[in-house]
């Protein structure tokens, strides 16, 4: 138990001084009694509401939740804002801004007089930009996610969020679903505050975020209008306060063995690519060292979770079928020990854990699929590393070789994608560059390129695609994603023309470009980088200082943690 009168915030509230008189005095005018700085611990709400991100647009409310909570523990609520990706409204990328959020999240929490922080977020970059900053200042922190969106509904049927869009787009492209009835599915995609609810990238980090034991039990599944989730935030505002009397740090939580736990669950769940370079990103922050390597872990680990992208349900139904602690009680003898922010090993968080309905969460031995797990990709076309998902590609294309038709950037792609003359056909690999951390900036999700015009109207409806950027995780198809070093730092991506062949080998974990050495020495004579479009602001410092997406695409200088008390006022 630590002692009231060491802890972190009577630096600012505790003295009897002129500078405890300020910072006293100023918070004063909200209305707050004497007796809130008696020395009770201070927490932060960091929070990411903005009506610009819909998925977080209900976590006002969930502030709230937290707040009477920790009135009741006997701590000092203080909410304050950071900045909000909404991944569906910011260009290029919201991608490009996760590190400029975990900026304000780590220097907020640093300058500020808190004692533990509550990380409210959701849309896809909040909460690893989030936890990427508290993870550099090393508080107690907790987390608690905005829940999912309550399932789509379009004539009667389900209909997912990004998953269903780019089915539907595809089939107004292919003449079999009329613009008319394309706009009115629109209208009945998102029916309530939340993130995605399939499981994209949003619903798989707040998997991941539980399954590493940095939220409470059930955080990720409970849909976000649900009841239980006001709870939820209610019980985390008393855990915050315990863990700060406990001095409960994010370090004294996170270790190798929560990674590779949330690793083995991201596999399971069918989880998104983007995993992979968030939680790079955390570990580089967290001072742990993790590989894309050790992402392999999970390549022989069953797909139990039968929702889009990868399976046919939503997360509405997922919450209801028994979520993720159903699904880490079948991984239980998989599972590392690990550490959690209940004070309990990871085994806690499942324990009594049942399946509520066996068709949306399967017991490991029915899985959807055998072995679901990201599979890494290496070779001279991705020295650095690849990523592919076969959980959602086409099984028969996971092994293939085929001719490459490159789009050199993304302006490139768009305007000839849908050429009715595009020399390609179903066994062409179709190559994108310039999308990588430096080259669009922020690696945006372009990855799943569209499928030409020309094939579209043949049936076809997947081909292996090949870029340096990333995709939704509400998407699908044959994708090769994340191909390090990208094209514009000067990787061998840069140097692919129309007409090379490409290998593709997702058992052996084989990305080639089947070109001599000796021509890609002559190749690199004479290529020079795409010249960027950013020269100032944030923009031109990332581009400056961002590393490569098998370093999570954090900026060199942010890796990392600085624990060190500020002592220096400002008055």
């Amino acid at each position: 138990m630590t002692d009231k009168n060491n802890r972190r915030s009577q630096n600012w509230y505790g003295k009897l001084d002129k500078d405890g008189f300020i910072h006293r005095s100023w918070m004063k005018n909200q209305g707050f009694p004497d007796h809130a700085f008696d020395g009770r611990p201070i927490i932060g709400i960091c929070n990411t509401w903005s009506e610009l991100t819909p998925c977080n647009s209900g976590l006002r409310t969930l502030a709230e939740g937290v707040k009477r909570r920790v009135w009741e523990a006997g701590g000092f609520p203080v909410e304050f804002p950071v900045m909000s990706l909404g991944e569906t409204q910011m260009k290029p990328t919201a991608m490009l801004f996760r590190n400029l959020l975990a900026m304000d999240v780590e220097e907020s929490i640093r300058a500020y007089g808190i004692d533990g922080v509550v990380l409210l977020g959701g849309c896809d970059k909040t909460t690893p930009g989030q936890l990427m900053g508290a993870a550099s200042v090393d508080l107690p922190t907790i987390v608690v996610s905005s829940g999912p969106m309550l399932n789509g509904k379009y004539k009667g049927k389900d209909i997912g969020s990004g998953t269903d869009v780019w089915k539907f787009s595809e089939d107004v492209r292919a003449g079999e679903m009329t613009l008319q009835d394309f706009m009115a599915a629109e209208s009945g995609m998102s029916r309530s505050a939340g993130v995605c609810m399939t499981m994209g990238t949003a619903s798989t980090m707040a998997s991941l975020v539980e399954a590493m034991g940095l939220s409470l039990p059930t955080n990720a599944a409970l849909p976000a209008v649900d009841a239980r989730r006001m709870a939820l935030a209610h019980l985390t505002g008393k855990r915050i306060v315990e863990m700060v009397d406990e001095d409960l740090r994010l370090s004294k939580v996170l270790a190798k063995a929560n990674f590779e736990n949330a690793i083995l669950a991201n596999a399971a769940v069918g989880g998104s690519t983007n995993a992979v370079v968030h939680l790079l990103a955390l570990a580089g922050r967290a001072e742990i060292d993790l590989t894309l390597k050790d992402f392999e872990i999970g390549g022989e680990i069953p797909l139990l979770v039968n929702c889009m992208p990868s399976g046919k349900y939503l997360m509405e139904d997922f919450c209801y079928a028994g979520g993720v602690p159903a699904v880490l009680a079948q991984l239980h003898d998989k599972l590392r020990p690990a550490h959690t922010v209940m004070g309990k090993d990871i085994s806690s968080y499942f324990d009594g854990a049942e399946i509520y309905n066996d068709d949306v969460i399967r017991p490991i031995d029915n899985p959807v699929r055998l072995a679901a797990g990201l599979r890494v990709l290496r070779g001279n076309l991705a020295p650095g590393g690849a990523i592919i998902k076969p959980s959602a590609a086409s099984e028969h294309l996971l092994e293939h070789e085929g001719t490459a038709y490159v789009f050199e950037n993304i302006e490139d792609m768009k305007a000839n994608i849908d050429r009715p003359d595009l020399p390609v056909d179903e066994n062409t690999i179709l190559v994108l560059k310039g999308c990588g951390p430096k080259g669009y900036p922020g690696m945006p999700e372009v990855g799943n390129m569209p499928i030409p015009q020309v094939l579209v109207e043949k049936g076809v409806r997947d081909m292996v695609r090949v870029s340096d950027g990333r995709m939704s995780g509400t998407a699908f198809g044959t994708v090769v994603l994340h191909v390090t070093p990208e094209s514009n730092a000067g990787g061998t991506l840069g140097l692919v023309k129309t007409g090379d062949r490409i290998q593709l080998s997702a058992k052996n974990g084989v990305l080639a470009l089947l070109v001599s050495e000796a021509e890609l020495e002559e190749r690199r004579k004479t290529w020079l980088p795409e010249e960027s479009v950013y020269s100032r602001g944030y923009a031109k410092l990332y581009i400056d200082h961002v590393l490569q997406a098998d370093r999570g695409a954090d900026l060199d200088f942010l890796v990392g943690k600085d624990t060190r008390l500020v002592t220096r006022e400002s008055h």
